[in-house]
């Protein structure tokens, strides 16, 4: 078939060969990290414990992995089929997601050889970090199942690809309450923290903050990542897929609208529960402010206006303005306004060496993205298959 026999004859790109010396970087820097441990590559310190690789590639990636969970359950448990289109590329994106920030993990953790140890050596039911690591390892589970039977149809296994394929709406609602728990949990991990925490972002509904935007950042995921891969692998795609793409945008972009209206009535909500009005008329009130006016409010303005006007332009542009909105809040939370209270001198900033290997994970999933959905049906129905959809 053309879709999977396509290649691209022009040789190496650009972003290509600067994607190559990001891994060449990346791959230095893991040496760095494992040879001469945490404080070789990081500015981590008592303090604080937690960085970069918290703030972006644990918090940052969960929320935006959201949209393998929000698009399968609208088009498998809502049955809006019309969304059958992005499911599977959602579902790489969310598997790919949670893969990576597992991988990063290794490197955060000072002894990443125990990493299963909560789960299966000495389970520690009690602990918050115990109930998102359980959550994230059966998850990702879930999502390898869920992902699986592309990779089956590409190497012909037809009947394990279909028993697989039966299974679909019950990983669905496991994988919808799997993500309720460990999306909420990820905010409830700073409630330990309230002297920490400044008091704009702190909150007692931190846990309903984070599982709600994450609707919303899972969604805008979506938009965005079918905007670059219309860019760049359109010719991987068929007439189904290229048809569905423009319900997918809109109809996200009317839910993404509506879940942003609530969550910024929750924030109000928050603010008025906790009397913190006064803080809003200082530097850090204003900073607050930026992120809720500028990426909430007028996203959610923006979806709305591209949802009724069916401006799909605008919507994929709002998408990016909203991904940002996200890791600017989970930055905000877990290092911008954590230990405000400290000087500047004892304030955290990462090393070069934290930012690289971030950008090392990132490129590792931005290739193994590329080298799924130029061999496998992700954005095309396998010929052999297209009956089981309909």
């Amino acid at each position: 078939m053309s879709h999977s026999t396509q290649t691209n004859k022009g040789g190496m790109s650009p972003l290509m060969v600067v994607g190559g010396i990001f891994l060449l970087l990346g791959l230095w820097l893991t040496f760095q990290r494992f040879y001469g441990g945490l404080g070789a590559v990081t500015n981590l310190d008592d303090n604080n414990p937690w960085g970069i690789w918290i703030g972006f590639d644990l918090l940052c990636g969960v929320a935006l992995a959201a949209g393998g969970y929000t698009t399968s359950a609208a088009c498998y448990i809502f049955g809006m089929k019309r969304f059958h289109g992005a499911v599977r590329p959602a579902i790489l994106t969310a598997f790919l997601g949670y893969a990576l920030v597992v991988f990063a993990l290794h490197y955060d953790v000072g002894r990443p050889w125990r990493l299963p140890y909560p789960i299966f050596v000495s389970p520690g039911t009690t602990s918050l970090l115990f109930e998102v690591g359980l959550c994230v390892f059966l998850y990702l589970t879930v999502l390898f199942i869920e992902y699986s039977p592309v990779a089956l149809e590409w190497l012909g296994q037809k009947r394990l690809r279909n028993a697989v394929h039966k299974l679909t709406l019950v990983l669905t609602i496991f994988g919808v309450v799997l993500s309720t728990l460990h999306q909420s949990s990820l905010g409830a991990l700073f409630l330990i923290a309230p002297s920490k925490l400044h008091p704009l972002w702190y909150s007692s509904y931190l846990p309903l903050f984070f599982f709600v935007s994450s609707m919303f950042a899972g969604m805008s995921m979506v938009i965005f990542e079918g905007t670059i891969s219309h860019k760049n692998f359109h010719d991987k795609m068929d007439e189904d897929h290229l048809s569905a793409s423009e319900n997918v945008v809109l109809g996200f972009a009317k839910a993404s609208c509506v879940v942003m209206c609530g969550y910024l009535a929750l924030k109000l909500f928050g603010l008025a529960m906790d009397d913190n009005w006064h803080y809003l008329g200082t530097g850090w009130g204003a900073w607050f402010l930026f992120e809720l006016l500028g990426f909430v409010a007028l996203p959610a303005l923006l979806y709305g206006i591209g949802a009724r006007e069916k401006n799909v332009k605008l919507i994929r542009w709002t998408a990016a303005l909203s991904v940002l909105g996200i890791v600017l809040n989970r930055f905000n939370i877990s290092l911008v306004a954590f230990n405000y209270h400290l000087p500047a001198s004892e304030r955290y900033f990462p090393s070069w060496q934290e930012i690289g290997i971030s950008i090392f994970v990132v490129t590792v999933g931005v290739f193994a993205f590329r080298f799924i959905v130029t061999r496998m049906p992700i954005f095309y129905e396998h010929p052999d298959y297209k009956e089981s959809h309909h």
